[in-house]
């Protein structure tokens, strides 16, 4: 093993115990998930020796990969299995996909940059992750033609919950989202069941703005 990638593992050891259990994070298959997806290739070569910081980072064309803690926490509230399929809406530098797709059946994500589209896309053949299918779109609207899905997360802040998203859950299905202004989001987690749709309420979180149809509009 070269030297770099023993020193990139050393820090991603000490980026889940220190980070993401010392937080709460309990979920086996997350935190196995977060120890074995190479993090700093998912950003670029400049920020390479920041990418196990506690705190989110800049991937260009004014989007960002998430602090660490929060992809932990956003993956463990979907409560996934090895069958699920899940939908993401934003798929940015690719990195919560990665993760996803370590723990779920086949990931759906949908990005609305170009650029990051074709970049993260051949980021994810070179890694060999052949579950996750990428799809250039507008994300408010889902993917209607792969759905229903167990699972959904959105990694952009949404001025409200996009009904489109709702109706591509299933029955069983949980979704997570940040829902609030362009400055400040609250992380809300949402489970559908026969009865219609519960919420639970996990923190204040701030992502950058969901653009989009059902999101809020381009200027």
């Amino acid at each position: 093993m070269r030297k770099d990638s023993i020193t990139f593992e050393s820090k991603r050891e000490q980026m889940v115990i220190k980070q993401i259990e010392s937080r709460g994070i309990t979920d086996i298959n997350v935190l196995a998930a977060m120890r074995k997806v190479p993090r700093h290739l998912f950003v670029s070569e400049a920020l390479m020796d920041q990418a196990y910081g506690d705190y989110p980072l800049p991937v260009g064309e004014g989007q960002t990969i998430s602090q660490p803690y929060i992809v932990a926490e956003m993956t463990q509230a979907l409560q996934l299995g090895e069958d699920d399929r899940v939908l993401e809406i934003g798929t940015g530098s690719g990195y919560q996909a990665a993760i996803l797709a370590e723990i779920a059946f086949r990931v759906y994500t949908i990005e609305r940059i170009n650029s990051l589209f074709i970049k993260t896309r051949k980021l994810f053949d070179e890694l060999h992750y052949h579950n996750i299918v990428a799809r250039y779109s507008d994300g408010t609207l889902g993917w209607e033609a792969e759905s229903p899905f167990d699972a959904i997360i959105v990694t952009a802040g949404a001025p409200e919950i996009p009904e489109n998203l709702l109706k591509q859950l299933t029955i069983g299905g949980r979704m997570v989202i940040p829902v609030g202004d362009q400055y400040s989001q609250e992380l809300i987690k949402l489970y559908n069941d026969e009865q219609g749709i519960r919420k639970t309420y996990l923190g204040g979180c701030r992502f950058v703005k969901l653009l989009g149809e059902q999101g809020w509009r381009y200027q």
